[in-house]
């Protein structure tokens, strides 16, 4: 159990699952930029995040919803939970809604499944699977939350932890991946090999460049 000082990110196991490298930057050194890929991203996020609650037959839904779990020592926002009443009782069905299409790394499923066991936490209760919901593809993939998913997301969220108490951004490992990330520019994944923090590597080259000028 982690003390709620300790709570990191929810977003961070997703980060870290895509790239560690790309956790510590936005995590750990306040690194960030945005591309064409996380402006859409946030605006879809706006769109869903209003904090509103709708009803249909059967199904209550909420948006923005506040998760924590000290188990995993993370906190964050739900962008929808729909309650499906099923018996007399209302099961939440955890929704996270991405832009792009379906992965094939498990990134966005870790986090679903950490938003899953926050709920759990805070309603003791078990929930078997929710949702992820792509904009690409304006289609929605249910995500079993099943015993090796959350072993996996326990073990990103412990290795975050362990990654924000050392405080080291890792060495880059460049590929496929890098093209889509909006920190690449920054991150310099072909050249960043001897630094282990972007944000220095780019100060030194700004103090260089000033020197030189004197």
């Amino acid at each position: 159990m982690y003390d709620e000082s300790d709570f990191i990110a929810l977003s961070a196991l997703q980060h870290f699952v895509y790239c560690p490298r790309q956790c510590a930057l936005i995590h750990i050194e306040q690194v960030w930029a945005e591309n064409s890929y996380t402006a859409e991203g946030r605006e879809m996020h706006e769109r869903v995040d209003d904090g509103e609650t709708s009803y249909r037959p059967g199904v209550r839904t909420t948006r923005s919803v506040p998760l924590r779990s000290a188990m995993l020592g993370a906190s964050g926002i739900a962008d929808v939970v729909e309650w499906h009443k099923r018996n007399g009782r209302e099961e939440p069905f955890p929704i996270e809604y991405k832009r792009g299409r379906q992965k094939k790394h498990d990134a966005d499923k870790v986090q679903l499944c950490a938003q899953a066991i926050c709920l759990e936490e805070m309603l003791g209760i078990a929930i078997p699977s929710g949702a992820l919901f792509y904009g690409q593809t304006k289609r929605r993939f249910e995500v079993v939350f099943d015993a090796m998913l959350r072993e996996k997301t326990a073990a990103t969220a412990e290795c975050v932890h362990e990654l924000f108490r050392n405080g080291v951004t890792p060495l880059p490992e460049p590929g496929p991946k890098c093209n889509q990330c909006s920190l690449q520019e920054l991150c310099l994944p072909e050249v960043v090999v001897h630094s282990r923090s972007a944000k220095n590597y780019v100060h030194k080259l700004l103090r260089e460049l000033s020197e030189d000028e004197i």
